[in-house]
């Protein structure tokens, strides 16, 4: 089963993601999908690491997460942003190929027995992008996350800190 949750950045998904995780799995698995660009980022993706104790199996994995032994495994994808800012520089901002691709990829998640929480901004409730180049993620990640929660059996959306269900259960 897919579950989506969506929210904006420090909402809380990250956190009530694995925090679900744990709750149906004693050895859930855990895929960051971040390349590191910078100092600062490195400390971000560090301050996660630490969040997660010594029964996280942990997957580092860039573009093609359908490569990775999840089936039957309890899973938590963090995030969608990062993975589509992958496909994004690798496909040279060709949104239809980078939609193309990570549609594949969300399919083949779905025919995985088990849980999976895939982790996501939620697009569009800010300011708009000043850029062409900004405009064109923003349109991509809006499509992902449509196409995603379209799949999803259940999809949260996270207001400072607080689930809020709206769909599945």
């Amino acid at each position: 089963m897919i579950h989506f949750i969506t929210g904006g950045a420090r909402s809380g998904k990250s956190s009530y993601a694995q925090n679900c995780a744990l709750e149906l799995d004693t050895n859930p698995v855990y895929v960051a999908t971040a390349k590191i660009w910078d100092k600062e980022f490195e400390q971000r993706v560090k301050r996660h690491q630490a969040d997660r104790t010594e029964e996280w199996t942990n997957y580092e994995e860039t573009l093609y997460l359908s490569k990775l032994p999840l089936n039957g495994k309890t899973v938590v994808i963090d995030c969608v942003t990062l993975w589509l800012t992958n496909f994004f520089l690798h496909h040279e901002q060709d949104i239809e190929c980078c939609l193309k691709e990570f549609k594949k990829e969300i399919d083949q998640l779905l025919n995985y027995q088990g849980n999976i929480f895939i982790v996501s901004n939620e697009i569009g409730m800010g300011v708009h992008a000043e850029t062409e180049v900004g405009r064109k993620f923003t349109d991509l990640q809006g499509f992902a996350n449509q196409y995603v929660a379209s799949k999803a059996t259940s999809v949260t959306l996270m207001v400072s800190g607080i689930p809020m269900k709206i769909k599945g259960q």
